[in-house]
């Protein structure tokens, strides 16, 4: 009789740190938040950049300004609803209106590399052009640098946007109260899924389109309305999960969601059930996390639907008491779970 082979006593389990980066660490995981505070916000330390919030929001000439920057590196390049200009337009103007602020002017900033098809690139730049328009803002300065073919996978986009913070406007994690009603925009996972099935060549039952949207004036009508508006973020890597339990963590509350109430298009469910994902770890482009007061919750969603993004916006969630940090999930069986991030990356490269 042979002995039994020797196992290690402890489970083998994916490398989580070490001395290089991973793409696991662009992820919107565990990863990436390691990343930042182990690394980046040490290295830039200073009052604004604490917060972590889509934006900084700074003092200037006797009012405020929002100030933000991203880049894309979405592939491929062109998907249902959208391509990388638009994300990058949209993306940027997301970041501002989740800062309260009134979205002004946008940089561009073009990584090309050799080879790119000029007829690709006009396609990008009309793109960008046609949703600064749509949105009412300028595109006002950038750069553009040309790498080595096969060192660039042909664009990548930096935006930077500016926007006004009007008097006594504070939007901001800080200002999480308990009992705060959580509301979704609409329905979650669109953008990631849309990219996955062009990316792979996947057919589905129905057909899924990228979510990417401008928000702005969503927020603007919700302020405009007189709804009281403690915190906002936009939905982008990691999904609704993401975005909640960056809150969560930060401002020490429990957040108890409802599962049967978070919208999700049947198409982008069917899809996630068959590859194995959690459309609440996928990511949009177009939808926003609002925490306002109860009283306001009913008159926020009115608002909410009166545009196309939003129309299938819903009360998810509440603000429970603080001190534990962590997302409760009430699933459609009565069981709670902990709603937590994955530790990388479950669909690189998606903006």
């Amino acid at each position: 009789m042979t002995s039994p082979p020797n196992f290690p006593d402890t489970c083998p389990v994916p490398i989580a740190e070490g001395d290089v980066v991973l793409l696991a660490h662009g992820g919107g995981g565990r990863l990436t938040r390691r990343l930042i505070d182990r690394m980046i916000v040490p290295a830039f330390d200073n009052e604004l950049l604490r917060r972590l919030h889509d934006g900084a929001v700074a003092p200037f000439a006797g009012g405020h300004l929002a100030f933000t920057t991203d880049s894309f590196v979405v592939r491929p390049l062109e998907f249902p609803g959208g391509d990388i200009g638009t994300l990058a337009v949209n993306g940027t103007i997301n970041d501002l209106a989740c800062c309260g602020a009134v979205p002004l002017y946008l940089s561009c900033g073009l990584i090309l590399e050799e080879g790119l098809p000029m007829s690709t690139l006009e396609r990008i730049l009309q793109s960008m052009r046609n949703a600064a328009a749509a949105a009412g803002v300028e595109i006002v300065t950038g750069d553009t640098k040309v790498v080595d073919r096969g060192k660039g996978d042909q664009i990548y986009i930096n935006t930077a946007g500016i926007g006004q913070v009007p008097t006594g406007r504070e939007i901001d994690p800080r200002q999480i109260r308990e009992g705060d009603a959580i509301l979704v925009s609409g329905d979650i996972g669109r953008h990631g899924m849309a990219v996955m099935a062009v990316r792979e060549g996947l057919e589905f039952e129905g057909s899924i389109t990228s979510d990417c949207a401008a928000l702005h004036r969503v927020v603007g009508d919700l302020l405009d309305d007189g709804v009281e508006v403690h915190c906002l973020r936009d939905l982008t890597r990691g999904g609704l999960a993401a975005a909640l339990v960056e809150l969560a963590e930060s401002g020490g509350f429990r957040f108890t969601i409802e599962e049967a109430d978070v919208p999700v298009d049947e198409a982008v469910r069917g899809a996630s059930e068959i590859l194995g994902l959690d459309p609440l770890h996928v990511a949009c482009e177009g939808r926003l996390v609002a925490f306002v007061p109860e009283p306001y919750a009913e008159r926020a969603l009115a608002v909410m639907k009166r545009h196309e993004s939003s129309r299938m916006a819903r009360r998810i969630g509440t603000v429970a008491a603080p001190g534990s940090g962590l997302v409760v999930l009430r699933t459609a069986m009565g069981t709670e779970r902990i709603l937590d991030l994955p530790l990388g990356e479950l669909l690189p490269r998606i903006c």
